[in-house]
């Protein structure tokens, strides 16, 4: 019996293989050389608009049924004068199809944008922020404060979503005690809108509510975000018993949800901080409380110390050993000072003796006989102050300063 035998070409006959830079630099010299391809006019509305620091626009055209990716240079967009596109705009592009070699695909390359108007998108989107607006959703005298310290975060998102788990990284550094409460939801497509309403109605009817409910979801465009643009997302937010944190897309997106919600946050994980103190300053701002509590503590135990002290000297001033003791100086000092007066006046006394002692011996008959002078008296005592009162041989006493004697006159 014949064996089945595959038959195999010569190994020479095969073709070289492509290289993945040759076959795209193929397939980009196919689109390139396509005149039709490299001045065409494409019309739809915007989306995705990023503008880099470079200067460069990206976003994406499409309607309805398709989207092409396109890209315009700084020097392009320096002909766009005041005109700032951004998503929902209807437009009409200029430019050429190539291919980017590097994602290999296909994209516009526009070198010529003009307004047509707003997409219908944009249209629905400003139609119903202008009633909702109306009807006092977004007033800023609605919203409520957020919790300081919230033990319990509601959070509606994707439980799958790559913005969930950057929200728990947030909350695992700055608030790792907090406890996280997920109403896991689509948060794109016709079935997200409801899923939302719902999940925020669960969260707001548990026993013991959240303090808080962050609803989130990744950046997108305009079709991809616009089940935070439901009318039905927007009011159960604004429903809402728990005060709400909008954390829906990037900086530059903007949806219906972030004008209802109590607060808006520009990403999920800067509404993960916004919601949440940061743990270690809390352990700084403790650590300063209790030196400051120390150092208070310290103070007013001084104080009382020296008030304490104050009262026990008032006391003891009071006290009758510390009167009898005031006394005992008082009478100490008293006599002192009576000692010191006498002794004075008697010093006083004595000088004034002195000076009558010396006036008195100033005019004795002593200090008149020292002088040379004689005192003659008869002999019955009687001092004789005139010759007439002297009889011829009449006796007579005489007493000098030292000594004395008897003289008879002469008759």
């Amino acid at each position: 019996m014949r064996t089945f035998q595959p038959f195999l070409l010569p190994a020479d006959s095969a073709p070289e293989p492509w290289s993945v830079g040759d076959l795209t630099a193929h397939i980009k010299a196919l689109f390139e050389d396509e005149p039709e391809l490299q001045d065409v006019r494409v019309r739809g509305e915007l989306s995705n608009v990023s503008r880099p620091a470079s200067g460069h626009i990206y976003f994406t055209l499409k309607d309805g049924g398709a989207q092409i990716k396109c890209a315009m240079w700084r020097s392009s967009v320096a002909r766009l004068g005041a005109y700032r596109p951004r998503d929902g705009d209807a437009v009409t592009a200029r430019g050429r199809v190539s291919v980017y070699e590097r994602d290999g695909a296909y994209q516009l390359y526009v070198e010529h944008l003009e307004t047509t108007g707003a997409g219908d998108l944009f249209v629905e989107f400003e139609r119903l922020k202008q009633k909702l607006q109306t009807e006092g959703l977004f007033e800023n005298e609605r919203k409520r404060t957020l919790p300081q310290f919230p033990r319990v975060l509601g959070v509606v998102t994707s439980a799958t979503a790559a913005a969930f788990q950057d929200i728990l990284n947030v909350l695992r550094r700055r608030f790792p005690m907090i406890h996280v409460v997920l109403a896991a939801t689509l948060v794109q497509g016709a079935d997200a809108p409801a899923q939302i309403v719902r999940a925020i109605a669960r969260l707001n009817g548990l026993a013991e509510p959240p303090g808080v409910i962050l609803i989130a979801r990744g950046g997108g465009s305009l079709e991809e975000l616009w089940a935070f643009n439901d009318e039905r997302v927007v009011r159960a937010v604004a429903a809402s018993r728990v005060p709400t944190v909008s954390g829906v897309g990037h900086e530059v997106d903007f949806t219906l949800t972030d004008f209802a919600a109590d607060v808006r946050a520009p990403t999920p994980s800067a509404a993960a901080e916004l919601i949440t103190p940061d743990s270690s300053e809390l352990q700084q701002w403790v650590d300063g409380a209790g030196l400051r509590l120390d150092a208070l503590m310290l103070a007013q135990v001084a104080d009382a110390r020296k008030h304490l002290d104050s009262l026990q000297r008032a006391m003891r001033a009071l006290s009758p050993a510390q009167q009898l003791a005031n006394q005992t100086l008082r009478v100490k000092e008293l006599n002192g000072r009576l000692q010191r007066a006498m002794a004075s006046d008697v010093q006083v006394r004595r000088a004034h003796v002195q000076a009558l002692l010396g006036r008195l011996e100033a005019l004795s008959p002593r200090a008149t006989l020292a002088r040379g002078y004689a005192i003659v008296s008869k002999l019955d005592g009687a001092v004789v102050r005139a010759a007439d009162e002297v009889a011829p041989d009449e006796r007579l006493h005489v007493r000098l300063a030292h000594g004395e004697f008897d003289v008879m006159r002469a008759g």
